[in-house]
């Protein structure tokens, strides 16, 4: 249950008047901190900020003084509302607001200002002109300065590291607390996020950026709050676990990532000068077949020289087999988004497998005494012999559907 103070996405008054920036600030027993920065947040944007603006309190479930404070502040400031919501959790309630609020370009920032409020027009001015659909503060980035203890700055990088290796994230810092949205982008993204806490930020960044969505990074000046009653242990537990759910989540492909990626246009635009279907496919399939090529000889090079000729070809044709369908599964075939990427590399290592078979039958021919130039010469041919074997299974097999 939820009390809002927010005005219906319906007004047909209420679109005239509509803010451009709606900021949230998500609170819970904050009574200290609210009404220094909500003033200074206001006044910083009335002097600095040239459009309409709202600052939006969300109030979940505090138990002290936050609400009627909350409720005070937008009595006497216009561009304040106040929104309580009855159940505890930041990701719900930035949820609730962002999902009700009017406003063409979405924020939030933590209670503390921690992050100087000078980043805040960077932040927000790519999302305005339409270049951008997220922001994200990183303290990562370079060219932030930041003041924080040896701890929270050992956490912060560790947990970065984590989401790079488990779910190939390219943004910098998921758990800063100043953030982005366009609102278009938000009422098609959110409701796919599940998390209603901490681990809210880091599963919608994952997501956007899974979804193609441009994701722009700025980076801030940022001062840890001492009294900060974040507890750490919980947090990061409970973030582990978001990691691993939304790790399964697209491994079996059930979010409509594609679904979203075509919606918003991220699907890549006709290249001039390259034709679309076969003649195409054949196109990128053979830059892409030109690419693995030389990184296989290369890896076969390196692990020649540590071992047999049988075991080098096996581990370099794996390792390019599994990249290069990847990669001709994104450009030569078109395929986007999770849905059904497990089931297409398993396939792919089948069609490896007969690459593979190719290639060592070859080296069994030559026989143990041919020299380095030979061997070369002849993987070189029995490689383009499995690469057209391997086109031609991928288009009428593997990606089928899309070919």
């Amino acid at each position: 249950m939820s009390l809002s103070t927010l005005p219906s996405q319906d007004a047909g008054s209420a679109r005239v008047t509509a803010p451009v920036l709606d900021v949230v600030v998500p609170v819970h027993n904050e009574e200290i901190d609210l009404e220094p920065c909500v003033r200074r947040l206001h006044a910083y944007l009335a002097e600095h900020f040239p459009y309409r603006f709202r600052i939006t309190i969300a109030d979940n479930a505090s138990a002290d003084r936050t609400a009627a404070l909350a409720q005070r502040l937008a009595a006497e400031i216009g561009e304040v509302e106040a929104v309580r919501l009855t159940r505890k959790g930041r990701g719900r309630a930035l949820s609730h607001v962002w999902t009700h609020s009017d406003a063409a370009v979405l924020a939030y920032m933590d209670v503390d200002l921690s992050t100087e409020l000078g980043a805040l027009l960077p932040l927000v001015a790519p999302l305005i002109s339409g270049h951008s659909d997220l922001a994200i503060g990183s303290r990562l980035a370079r060219g932030s300065r930041v003041v924080r203890g040896a701890k929270r700055e050992f956490i912060s990088r560790s947990y970065n590291l984590i989401l790079r290796t488990t779910v190939a994230a390219r943004f910098s810092d998921a758990q800063c607390g100043f953030k982005a949205i366009r609102s278009v982008v938000a009422r098609r993204l959110l409701p796919m996020v599940e998390d209603t806490g901490w681990f809210f930020d880091t599963e919608m960044l994952v997501l956007a950026e899974r979804a193609g969505l441009r994701i722009h990074e700025v980076p801030v000046d940022w001062v840890d709050d001492p009294d900060s009653r974040v507890d750490i242990v919980a947090t990061a537990i409970a973030d582990l676990r978001g990691i691993v759910r939304i790790t399964r989540a697209l491994s079996t492909g059930r979010l409509p990532l594609a679904a979203l990626r075509e919606q918003f246009g991220r699907n890549p635009l006709p290249v001039d000068g390259v034709p679309s279907g076969l003649t195409g496919q054949l196109i990128r399939f053979a830059g892409v077949g030109v690419a693995s090529t030389l990184a296989y000889l290369v890896l076969y090079a390196l692990l020649r020289a540590g071992g047999g000729p049988q075991a080098a070809n096996l581990l370099a044709l794996l390792v390019t087999a599994v990249a290069n369908t990847a990669v001709n599964r994104r450009l030569t075939f078109g395929v986007r988004g999770d849905d059904g990427a497990l089931r297409q590399q398993a396939q792919g290592l089948v069609v490896f497998g007969i690459g593979l078979a190719l290639t060592s039958g070859s080296l069994a021919l030559l026989g143990p005494g041919s020299s380095r130039p030979v061997e070369l010469a002849v993987l070189v041919l029995a490689n383009l012999v499995a690469t057209a074997v391997r086109f031609l299974l991928m288009r009428v097999w593997v990606f089928r559907e899309r070919a």
